[in-house]
């Protein structure tokens, strides 16, 4: 289990220091996957595959293969990919986010472990939903959108072959940008003590 440090005033903790260098890196990934996503649609694979490579090697040179006190470790930066990546993986198989999305958190996991990755897919999915209802009352696409989803219920529960119910016209969610904030989210949980162990496993 991992201590925080808790002799911070206004009720904030830091994370130890074998592991600021990843919250260091969370932050700059989230923010360029979200401007790549919001500009270009596209979370590149120049941005995704070295935070990969850092999480893993940075864990491993900090805590081995195994981690300990304050370090995640090969192991447990392997665990948070895994976490980050295959139910992502699985989303972008069915259509229903890009690959960018998939690998973004599969980096995210690399960096972080699984217990933050879950929180930060939670909340992810959570600004996702708050951004696809903003998105369908300005194009005044609810309608069509809630039908759309209606009819891939349908084909899921009877599979008649695969059918994206999805148009031209249909509209976009950034998903990047969702996940972006997620991570944020996750992060200022953590940062302010709301839950001890984010950044453990």
């Amino acid at each position: 289990m991992l201590a925080w440090r808790t002799d911070v005033p206004l009720g904030v903790s830091l994370p130890p220091p074998e592991l600021a260098w990843a919250y260091c890196a969370l932050v700059v990934l989230a923010a360029a996957a979200a401007v790549t996503d919001l500009r270009r649609g596209k979370i590149y694979n120049a941005l995704t595959y070295p935070a990969i490579a850092l999480g893993m090697i940075g864990h491993t040179l900090v805590g081995g293969i195994t981690g300990g006190e304050g370090s995640l470790g090969l192991a447990g930066s392997l665990a948070g990919f895994a976490t980050g990546f295959l139910p992502m993986f699985a989303a972008w198989m069915a259509g229903g986010v890009g690959g960018g999305d998939a690998k973004l958190m599969g980096a995210v996991g690399a960096l972080s472990g699984w217990r933050f990755t879950l929180s930060a897919m939670f909340y992810g999915l959570l600004a996702a939903l708050v951004l696809a209802i903003i998105v369908m009352v300005s194009r005044r696409l609810t309608r069509r959108t809630l039908g759309r989803v209606w009819r891939f219920l349908l084909l899921a529960l009877v599979p008649r072959g695969t059918v994206d119910p999805a148009t031209a016209d249909s509209p976009k969610v950034p998903m990047g940008l969702a996940f972006a904030l997620g991570v944020l989210a996750a992060l200022a949980e953590a940062l302010a003590g709301a839950s001890g162990w984010v950044l453990g496993i």
